[in-house]
């Protein structure tokens, strides 16, 4: 990294003001605070805490920051003119590093439709509101909004005039996400190079995500002599959301060579920032997000994985710690190979045979193609009936239960049933009382072992919507208690499962096989 200071890159975070924007994201005053001391501990160079005349709640949130946040430059947001800047003032006031930051729309789309102004009047707007500005402190930012739709030569004037009137950071915005990178960075260019006095600012950008080029585009300005980022945590804010904080410093870590610039961010904060954001404003972070998605360190095919177990950097490009995640994770599911689920199987503790290893996993297969994910009490339970040293001489080939209200429940169960390696199918039906009792009846005809079902009982073996449940029932025969156990994704596959389980005891037990 370049250690010379002008090649630092600054951190302008406003998750609390354009990332509450964010419809349903709204934050209590507690709630704003937890965020703002996360930021600081992340040690983001500038908290835009609020829009302090937005209301007085938004107005006392801002004060209270100021007065509690130390570390960051604490920023008030106010439109151009005296009331606004000077209720901003008046809530940032107490922070030892206040910054106002003050904005007016200079394309001519928002001059004529939306302020109904003149090109001039906008001009003078925002040089008043600079000077105004500065009488209360030092640190003055003003924003262009709009700017990547407005013309150029106007724009450069603007920025310009606000500069002489005392503007020590101009921001240029792309306010509705329009711009596309190569585009975006010839504007920066631009700027640097027709305004005369921007080396007395620092070059700022604020890119909103409509597009999806968010982060590129403030990359792309990095590139071209933007020196400050406004953003956001997880990217959250007006309609698509802004440029996302963590994607732009882990992209300048990840690429030194392309952006060989210093940043302040403690990296290893990112990931307890985004959890407290999301669980805070509801906004929920998508699996697939970069760096802070739940899947953003998770792997699942087999090649990936065998890749991964070799050298991690086979398949990630920055390592989970750096962002405060713990460690990578191989999600164990129908893409994963042998090599990953031995591998789980080792960290769980268990030492077996190869052909049991083998056996365990094509019954993991079988599993895996029924659920997303398997967990490792999944594998637990494979472990245990696959060890269990029962003999199978009954098999499950074919279950069909129907049930509802006003139905009768019946079960229609055909089970293979091998001894001294013959086989024999055998297919019974049977009505009960539910769809689990319809099916013990049809076995016991298959069987011809009429147990008594002494008790049941149901959990799930993992959690989600497609966790396994695991049945284990206590049966009684010829005066003699067997205890079965099951597993499925099915309930009623999983009694079946445990039924069979137990009657196979029997006939090893009472029959020596050959019942």
């Amino acid at each position: 990294m370049v250690k010379n200071k002008k090649d630092t890159v600054v951190f302008f975070d406003t998750t609390l003001r354009d990332g509450e924007q964010s419809p349903g994201a709204s934050m209590t005053f507690q709630e704003k605070l937890l965020v703002a001391q996360q930021l600081a501990s992340m040690s983001v160079d500038i908290i835009e805490a609020g829009f302090p005349i937005s209301s007085e709640g938004d107005f006392e949130s801002v004060k209270s920051i100021a007065q509690q946040v130390k570390g960051p430059v604490i920023c008030g947001l106010s439109r151009a003119n005296t009331k606004d800047i000077t209720t901003c003032w008046n809530a940032i006031k107490y922070s030892k590093k206040p910054r106002i930051h003050t904005f007016i729309a200079t394309s001519d789309l928002h001059i004529e439709k939306k302020l109904q102004k003149t090109r001039k009047q906008v001009f003078d707007m925002a040089v008043n509101a600079v000077k105004l500005a500065k009488s209360f402190c030092d640190d003055v930012e003003f924003s262009a909004e709009d700017a990547s739709r407005s013309d150029v030569e106007y724009l450069c004037s603007i920025v310009e005039a606000v500069i002489e009137a005392g503007a020590t950071t101009v921001n240029i915005p792309d306010t509705v996400g329009y711009s596309i990178p190569s585009e975006f960075g010839k504007l920066i260019a631009t700027i640097k190079q027709r305004v005369k006095n921007i080396d007395k600012a620092v070059i700022s950008v604020h890119c909103h995500n409509d597009l999806g080029l968010g982060v590129a585009n403030s990359l792309a300005a990095i590139e071209n002599g933007a020196r400050q980022i406004e953003c956001t945590i997880n990217g959250i804010g007006e309609r698509a959301g802004n440029a996302a904080l963590e994607e732009i410093v882990m992209a300048i870590k990840t690429k030194p060579l392309f952006y060989p610039v210093n940043y302040n961010i403690k990296t290893k904060e990112i990931y307890k920032a985004s959890r407290l954001v999301s669980n805070l404003t509801g906004v929920v972070v998508q699996p697939n997000k970069a760096i802070v998605g739940v899947n953003a360190f998770a792997h699942e095919s087999g090649i990936h994985q065998d890749g991964m177990l070799k050298d991690k950097r086979t398949y990630e490009i920055m390592s989970p710690q750096d962002v405060g995640v713990p460690e990578s994770m191989l999600v164990l599911g129908k893409h994963s190979g042998r090599h990953a689920f031995f591998k789980r199987l080792k960290d769980l503790g268990y030492k077996l045979e190869p052909n049991v290893m083998e056996d365990l996993f094509a019954k993991f297969k079988l599993l895996a193609d029924k659920k997303k994910c398997v967990f490792d009490d999944d594998i637990n339970s494979l472990v245990e009936q696959s060890v269990s040293g029962v003999q199978e001489v009954f098999t499950v080939d074919y279950v069909n239960v129907t049930s509802g209200v006003g139905v009768i429940p019946t079960a229609t169960i055909r089970l293979v049933k091998t001894v001294k390696n013959k086989k024999e199918v055998i297919q019974e039906a049977a009505c009960g009382s539910g769809p689990v009792d319809a099916a013990y009846k049809a076995i016991d005809k298959i069987t011809g072992i009429k147990v008594d079902l002494e008790d049941y009982t149901l959990r799930a073996v993992s959690g989600g919507e497609d966790a396994q449940g695991e049945v284990n029932v206590k049966v009684k025969y010829d005066g003699a208690t067997y205890i079965g156990k099951g597993m499925s994704t099915d309930i009623v596959e999983a009694s079946i499962n445990a039924y069979i389980h137990a009657v196979n005891k029997i006939v090893i037990m009472q029959f020596g096989g050959k019942k």
